[in-house]
């Protein structure tokens, strides 16, 4: 099983490679979308992580929208957005997944991200608090004293997590959360080093299959339901110097995006080239949804529910975040 899910975090790098055979040429032509007078930059590296939120990304690279652009998209494997904010402000990508707690977050400290695509949206089922099938844990209550594993802290998986414990009568501090990428947290909770971990598929389907988890709680559910929760990002200053390549980026996205949310089977022919699941578990995964333009109305919801949980100490104003071509 060990074998199994960590096959999800290297499909990734070597869709990666993939995409650089498939693209070779690419990185120098201009792009006349961009006026024929070419991008800043023609080839990307761009953060992701091996789960169905992203599938929109291989989708674009499968289906040439990227290569329409003039652009080479490089996928590069994170832990989460959280750790991707570093690699963003260093240069080591160029964008990355992020989600929007960790960007709201980010942004209230001081950092300069922005958010240039939206990218998924929670369904029922789609993030759940799992425990292995022989748990005593029988209700989020029983949280209570335990580990819970997320992947990133304070991110939207912990702010999820918490909105359960406050249901249960519980408070954030009633549970210890730890740090452990997806495809680690089922064997550490077997291994004993976690009570329970907050799931996202693929790792859903195959925990139950494969190792007879349970779900004990759906996370976005009360005051998580139809969540945004994540979008593609870039710093202040990366999307400053490249609004040309943004601009491309945003089209590419934006069509792939439009694909994923109008047909399922796009989403389910590309999930297994990157996350190495099958065709079969592809099929029955539970999916959220694949919006195509950012709205602030919606991303204020999630600004609101951190500053009430009190993930931000004043209120950010979504916009605050969101970058477009036009004003790029």
């Amino acid at each position: 099983m060990r074998r199994i899910l960590r096959c999800h975090a290297v499909a990734l790098g070597v869709a990666a490679a993939l995409t650089l055979a498939g693209c070779s040429g690419a990185s120098d032509a201009p792009t006349t979308a961009s006026g024929g007078k070419g991008l800043e930059k023609t080839t990307i590296k761009v953060g992701a992580l091996p789960i169905p939120d992203v599938a929109p990304l291989h989708i674009a690279i499968a289906k040439g929208y990227f290569k329409d652009e003039g652009l080479t998209v490089e996928p590069v494997v994170i832990t989460g957005g959280a750790a991707a904010i570093p690699q963003i402000k260093s240069g080591a990508l160029d964008i990355s997944q992020g989600n929007y707690v960790s960007t709201f977050l980010a942004t209230s400290k001081g950092e300069k991200v922005k958010m240039i695509a939206d990218m998924y949206q929670a369904g029922p089922n789609t993030f759940n608090i799992m425990v292995p099938k022989n748990s005593p844990i029988k209700t989020v209550a029983d949280l209570k004293g335990k580990t819970v594993l997320v992947n990133n802290l304070k991110n939207v998986a912990q702010l999820a997590v918490t909105t359960q414990l406050k249901v249960a009568g519980l408070s954030e501090t009633d549970a210890k959360f730890v740090e452990k990428p997806f495809p680690d947290m089922a064997n550490a909770v077997n291994s004993g080093q976690a009570d329970a971990a907050w799931m996202t598929e693929p790792f859903i389907t195959a925990t139950q299959t494969q190792l007879g988890f349970r779900k004990l709680a759906d996370t976005m559910t009360g005051q998580m339901e139809d969540f945004p929760i994540a979008g593609w990002m870039a710093t202040d200053e990366w999307t400053q110097k490249n609004p040309k390549t943004m601009a491309a980026f945003q089209r590419a996205i934006a069509k792939a995006q439009t694909l994923a949310s109008s047909d399922r089977k796009e989403v389910e022919k590309v999930l297994p080239t990157y996350t190495k699941i099958d065709a079969q578990t592809a099929s029955v995964i539970t999916l959220g949804s694949y919006p195509s333009e950012l709205n602030e109305n919606r991303l204020q919801k999630v600004a609101d529910l951190m500053l009430e949980y009190k993930y931000l100490e004043s209120p950010v104003a979504a916009k605050s975040i969101i970058v477009t071509a036009a004003s790029g």
